[in-house]
This record gives structure tokens, C-alpha cells and sequence, in this order.
């Protein structure tokens, strides 16, 4: 699509179908990003917020063991009341479970979370902010999808490198080559040389510094 190099991904299962038709949508209504500076700038702000769903974590993590399971998960999406398919919950578990240790740790839950908000975009069936106790969860989500839509120029639901570097030059860094390529490969967690949405959250978790939280961070 579009005829940019490394674009040759298609989705593997039918919840990917989905995120990639969200993301499309959404990608045609624009975004109100100007520059990947510009989402430098929001990091701390996004940071804040994330780290405040430690809560949630802890409260869908019933045996306490640092870990959402297959069961936990299903608890937590009916408290949230989306519906999904069984199939989908599978998916949805597979795709977040990067490691595959049969656990969603706290970083992948933030990430499934913003999953969850964007295919269930609208108010009436995602309600973060009362639902779950963090105000700007939802501003913040929607920021995370503005930012990927800034960096998908040609709205095909991914992310190649020459659109990194694209959006790198974009803001007028001098050396936006490696600087791109550099992020774009902590993005690029499969190698295969586009990005999904889902690749985007978890870099994203990681420049951030959410893998950084520990045990002290839970009584802030």
C-alpha cells in the first residue's frame, strides 16, 4: 500500500484485522500532533498517567503474582464491560503476552488497555475515566493514537522506516537518520520492517520508562 518499502505486513489474526480497520478510521479523521518533538514533550505528562493504572493492575491481578492471566483477563474486560469474542480474548492475551511467560506484566496490561480503547472508540462503551479512577487515561490513550497516526503517513495502520525517518526530519533534527533508525528499530520488536500499533505501545512503555517501575513506585 502506498508503495513504501517494508510494507508487506498483513494482519495475523482477525483481532489484528481490526486494530489495523481502527486505526485506518481513525487515521482519516488527521491528528492533532505537529511533530515527533512534540510527543518528546508529552512523555513525562504520559508517563504520570500510565504509572497511576498500577492500581487497576493490582486490583485484576488477584493472586498478586506481578501477572493477569487468561481468567483475570476475562474478569477484566466484563468490569470494563466491552465485549469480546472468546477468540478475540485469546488474540488479544497472545498479543500483549510479549514474552510469552503466560502473564500480562504491567507494561503489557497498559498496552492492552490502549488496545481496548482504541477498538472500542467511543464513549458509550470504553468509560476509562469513571470506570477505572484515572482522569486522563483517556486523553492520554488518544494521544498515543495521535501520535502513531502522525508517524503512519500513508494510513495503512503501519509504520515503515522511511516514514520514521520522514516524521524525524520532520522536526528538524540533524541528524535524523540514525535517530530514526534507532527508533525505529525499538519499535520494530518482530524485525520484520513495519510497525504495528501494538509494536508502537510497547516501545512506547519503554521510552517512558514504565519497564522501570518497581516495588517503590507502588506507594507514591
Amino acid at each position: 500500500m502506498g508503495g513504501v518499502v517494508g510494507k508487506s505486513e498483513s494482519p495475523e489474526t482477525k483481532l489484528e484485522a481490526k486494530m489495523v480497520e481502527a486505526m485506518q478510521q481513525r487515521a482519516s479523521k488527521g491528528t492533532t500532533i505537529k511533530s515527533f518533538n512534540s510527543i518528546i514533550l508529552k512523555f513525562p505528562k504520559i508517563d504520570h498517567t500510565l504509572r497511576k493504572c498500577k492500581a487497576i493492575f493490582e486490583q485484576f491481578d488477584e493472586d498478586s503474582n506481578g501477572a493477569i492471566d487468561h481468567e483475570e483477563l476475562k474478569k477484566c474486560l466484563h468490569k470494563l464491560q466491552v465485549c469480546f469474542t472468546e477468540e478475540e480474548i485469546e488474540d488479544l492475551f497472545k498479543a500483549c503476552d510479549m514474552n510469552e511467560d503466560m502473564g500480562i506484566k504491567f507494561n503489557e496490561f497498559i498496552v492492552l488497555l490502549c488496545l481496548v480503547y482504541l477498538l472500542k472508540d467511543n464513549a458509550t462503551e470504553f468509560e476509562a475515566k469513571s470506570r477505572m479512577g484515572v482522569p486522563n487515561l483517556e486523553a492520554t490513550f488518544e494521544t498515543l493514537v495521535d501520535a502513531f497516526v502522525l508517524l503512519d503517513k500513508n494510513k495503512d495502520g503501519y509504520v515503515s522506516k522511511t516514514e520514521m525517518v520522514q516524521a524525524i526530519n520532520e522536526s528538524g533534527e540533524r541528524s535524523s537518520g540514525p535517530i530514526a533508525t534507532k527508533r525505529f528499530e525499538e519499535m520494530d520488536w518482530d524485525k520484520n520492517g513495519s510497525v504495528s500499533f501494538k509494536e508502537f505501545l510497547f516501545a512506547f512503555t519503554t521510552w517512558v520508562g514504565i519497564e522501570e517501575v518497581r516495588d517503590n513506585d507502588e506507594h507514591r
